[in-house]
């Protein structure tokens, strides 16, 4: 029947299991074509439970024995369903044993055990486990586990799961085993498995308390030279836990894997960690800044893992942000404080209001805590994740960052190896303070981006100015914008002094808390009309609206003393420019950029005292991706051509205007960074990043010795002693140029890296995202190439996946095509990876906030998938609620 999995489920229903589980001795016998696999349980009975049946979860399983305290069932004994094996009129303890035989290496969804590359490896979160034995696969559902794993000793030398290994050795017909204790409690969705033939490479850490760790990173062998960066996140991040929370690492081995098949990023298993391969492996050669500092950040907030979600997990997946948002959070902080936290506060930033703000104004808009899903898989989203960090976050703001640990201790203290909630978690914030936190709730509670609108008084005969804050919603899918309570908002402010002999004199600088929807702030003490820098550090996650005038917003640009609020201003500079340009182009108006606005990016150009990576961002224009989101509450909906030719020609006037300073910086530059050895501090990322966004504008002249520039850094970054930063840099301008060092750089490319595939996949991206009109020809022409296949989720994600999210000119071509080609491989994927897939479907998700002809071609292709037979719930739900 169509689409018969797709059943809602509610947080409001949520029961106790019938039973609670002690031990779990699992044993895998692993062969080529099959495992079997042997789950012996201890139960127990939860006596505040109001079910009284065993309901254990299975899918894809071929049962073959089940043993109830020694004695071997019928299958009268027991029901078997779909999904699900139910027994009924059992003890209040009782051991149970269950085998199962399954075909890993015919599982191309990668959950639950699969092969990849020949080697086996586990994905259990949210509900793989049910892939492998029938099981009580909910995270309220903890025990102590311990594994054993059997199979060929020359195919598969290494044999890993979770916890301290406590025995191993070899067995008949050339066979070995090894025996793993994981001594702490965990639901099944943290077990990992991973046997394979595989290299490591080893190193230690010794906590603050002395005890000693052993590390080991598993990888192929040819792969083992990429692996000393993520081993020294990895030390780093321990010693980050250590110093900012005081939590030490609790077992005697940390593990991790890498694999190249994998839906995810990576994931936390206990002791274990299986990571895509993409976000271990790091050499200046093979890896950008960008992957070095991402590599850093996932390997930490995997780790930090161990305490925010395994030692304290959810009680249900509706509570997933309790442990992602709160470890998103860490990982930001550890980055932060490694690096550049301003800069690390506007990539964060940008990426939240470019992807989750446009998924708050989606239909499958959503709180941080749903109450409501069809498939968990569809909400590990930006929402969970990114904005959960956000509110994480306010806490910290609230609280102090010793406040913010004092919550954190108690939540520890009360909480550690249970599996709880985020009012759990809000709780212990307040009581470790002896706050009143509850107006939180409605952070949890409520979907969509709050908009924050401020407008200023000032008294000159009091000497003092008052700032009027509103607050407003949009309606959700889960409420209307009338009744949603107003939300606790912590706004961090300067007044600044423009009368100054020095620019930029703060008269204040303090947080308020907007609790109300309508609420005016007063200062006194304010002896000249001050301007205001409102939202400093991105102090909340909501739209804030001040009608600044251009003159001051070119002068927080070049004077506030908050960095991320000048960077603030050089992106409203730039789209209240390209709005206004868009607006004009449409009534028919000729389109231009005011001669100011080209002196306030030059100065950001020659501030020397500002840093070169915030030079950068400052330079950078707003995407077009980001255009189209700011449109979607105009009257006028988004057009992708127009955004693209308004943000294209700000761009050359720019780099036209200010050839002689781009062309200096970039020259000046290349001579430090010449003389210096690759390295990714910040300070070395800094002048990479200026110099390349100066390289980026100046490919915009119209001069046939462009071209040649850009192929010199690119020849030159490909010879010894390159790095892979300046490699893409150049090739990402050569992408969108008619040249003839285009296509010499592209195959220059392929013919060095074509035995990488990891390298490859960022070949695939810049082909994919170029904005020449015949691009989506190419990109068809490209799944054929031997290196793409469509079961790699990396492979998708870097042509498919790419192009629709990250080429929003031809994606959005008007006669539908890039919509058509993108439908088809939704449909494609969900025949064998429902997860993928339903991912890939949400390019077509906001088809509403596009011009008439667009809207109505991206919608009949959310009609025809939603018409396939046989569709995947995980699709089925993007979307349904799409349309």
């Amino acid at each position: 029947m169509k689409n018969a999995q797709a059943q809602t489920i509610y947080l409001k229903d949520y029961q106790q299991p019938a039973f609670w589980i002690d031990t779990v001795d699992l044993a895998f016998d692993l062969f080529d074509d099959h495992a079997i696999v042997t789950s012996k349980v201890q139960y127990l009975r939860n006596a505040e439970a109001t079910a009284t049946e065993l309901e254990l979860f299975g899918a894809e399983l071929e049962l073959q024995s089940i043993t109830l305290n020694g004695y071997e069932l019928t299958d009268k004994d027991y029901a078997l369903e779909d999904e699900s094996l139910i027994l009924s009129n059992l003890a209040d303890e009782f051991s149970l044993e269950i085998v199962t035989k399954i075909y890993p290496q015919d599982n191309k969804s990668l959950e639950g055990l699969y092969q990849s590359s020949g080697n086996f490896c586990t994905q259990c979160e949210a509900q793989g486990f049910r892939k492998i034995t029938y099981f009580l696969d909910r995270p309220d559902v903890m025990g102590k586990f311990v594994t054993t794993i059997r199979a060929d000793k020359t195919k598969y030398p290494v044999m890993l799961s979770n916890g301290n290994l406590i025995d191993s050795g070899d067995l008949d017909e050339g066979k070995h085993f090894a025996v793993w204790e994981d001594p702490f409690k965990k639901p099944a969705y943290l077990f990992a498995l991973v046997a394979g033939d595989l290299e490591h490479v080893t190193d230690s850490y010794t906590t603050t308390s002395g005890k000693d760790v052993k590390l080991e990173i598993y990888t192929e062998a040819h792969n083992i030279d990429k692996c000393d960066h993520a081993m020294q996140s990895l030390k780093r991040a321990m010693k980050w836990d250590e110093d900012r929370f005081g939590l030490e690492y609790d077992l005697d081995i940390y593990m991790v894997v890498a694999v190249d098949d994998f839906n995810m990023g990576a994931m936390e298993n206990k002791g274990l960690n299986v990571f895509n391969s993409k976000l271990v492996f790091a050499s200046p050669e093979t890896a950008t800044d960008n992957d070095y500092t991402n590599i850093e950040a996932v390997i930490g907030h995997e780790y930090f893992h161990n305490w925010t979600g395994n030692r304290v997990t959810c009680r249900d997946w509706f509570q997933l942000s309790l442990k992602e948002g709160l470890t998103v959070f860490r990982d930001q902080e550890f980055t932060a404080d490694l690096h550049s936290r301003a800069v690390k506060r506007i990539e964060d930033v940008r990426s939240l209001r470019t992807l989750q703000f446009a998924e708050d104004a989606s239909p499958m808009a959503h709180p941080i805590r749903p109450s409501s899903f069809m498939e968990i898989n569809n909400f590990y989203t930006l929402t969970v994740y990114e904005k959960g960090a956000e509110i994480v976050r306010l806490y910290n703001t609230l609280l102090g960052q010793d406040g913010f640990r004092k919550g954190m201790d108690l939540y520890f203290e009360r909480h550690d190896g249970q599996a709880v909630t985020t009012e759990d978690f809000l709780a212990a914030m307040a009581d470790a303070n002896d706050m009143d936190l509850s107006q939180m709730q409605n952070w949890y509670d409520q979907a969509g981006t709050p908009t924050v609108d401020v407008t200023m008084d000032y008294d000159e005969e009091e000497n003092s100015c008052t700032l009027n804050l509103t607050q407003s919603y949009t309606t959700t899918p889960e409420a209307n914008a009338e009744d949603k309570k107003p939300y606790l908002i912590p706004i961090k402010i300067g007044l600044i002094d423009v009368s100054s002999i020095k620019p930029g004199k703060e008269l204040l600088s303090e947080t308020i808390q907007l609790t109300k929807q309508t609420q005016s702030v007063r200062f006194k003490g304010i002896t000249a009309k001050p301007l205001p820098s409102l939202l400093r550090d991105f102090s909340a996650p909501v739209k804030l609206n001040y009608d600044y005038t251009t003159e001051e917003t070119i002068f927080l640009m070049q004077h506030d003393s908050d960095q991320f609020n000048r960077w603030e201003a050089s992106q409203r500079l730039a789209k209240t420019l390209m709005m206004q340009m868009l607006e004009d182009k449409a009534m028919g108006k000729p389109i231009g950029v005011e001669p100011e606005v080209i002196s306030a990016y030059q100065q950001v150009l020659m501030d020397d005292d500002l840093d070169n990576a915030l030079k950068a961002e400052a330079l950078t224009l707003p995407s077009e991706n980001d255009l189209a989101e700011a449109m979607a509450s105009t009257e006028h909906k988004a057009d992708p051509e127009a955004i693209h030719e308004v943000r294209e020609l700000i761009l050359k006037t720019i780099a036209s205007s200010l050839r002689i300073p781009l062309e200096n910086t970039y020259g000046h530059l290349i001579n430090q960074l010449s003389a210096e050895e690759y390295s990714p501090d910040a300070v070395s990322i800094g002048k990479r990043r200026l110099k390349n966004t100066c390289l980026a504008y100046i490919s915009q002249l119209n001069d046939p010795a462009v071209g040649a520039l850009i192929y010199q850094q690119f020849s030159q970054s490909l010879k010894e002693g390159g790095n892979m930063t300046d490699t893409l840099a150049a090739l990402s301008c050569l992408s969108d140029m008619q040249c003839p060092e285009r296509d010499q750089a592209f195959a220059d490319f392929e013919a060095k890296w074509e035995h990488d595939t990891l390298v490859m996949d960022k070949w695939f991206v810049m082909q994919a995202t170029s904005s020449l009109p015949d691009t989506l020809d190419n990109v068809k022409v490209l799944m054929d190439h031997k290196l793409f296949d469509m079961k790699n989720p990396n492979k998708v994600r870097s042509l498919v996946g790419a192009f629709a999210n990250g080429n929003p000119v031809n994606f959005h071509s008007a006669d539908g095509s890039g919509y058509e080609f993108h439908a088809d491989r939704v449909i494609e994927l969900d025949a064998f990876n429902p997860q993928v897939a339903s991912r890939m479907a949400r390019a077509l998700m906001n088809w509403r906030q596009y011009e008439p002809g667009r809207s109505e071609l991206m919608r009949a292709q959310l009609e025809r998938i939603k018409a396939i037979d046989g569709l995947s719930g995980d699709v089925f739900e993007i979307v349904s609620k799409a349309l």
